[in-house]
């Protein structure tokens, strides 16, 4: 198993994208705006999640430390 190591502020990050990302997806099935504001709303923040992966996905790659033996 190879080992990666994140800073608190990288770790933060990671998290604060899933938020944004499931948040979108609950705005997607809540009933408590209009379709059109929902729907809006669910979209921008889903798709920030989803572009905002990508990014910090490479950053974890690129800090993985070769399990020494």
């Amino acid at each position: 198993m190879k080992e990666t190591r994140l800073t608190l502020p990288q770790l933060s990050l990671i998290a604060a994208t899933r938020a944004v990302l499931g948040g979108g997806l609950g705005l997607l099935v809540a009933h408590r705006l209009t379709d059109r504001e929902r729907k809006m709303a669910g979209w921008m923040l889903f798709l920030a999640g989803v572009v905002s992966t990508i990014p910090l996905g490479r950053m974890v790659l690129s800090h993985r430390i070769p399990k020494q033996r």
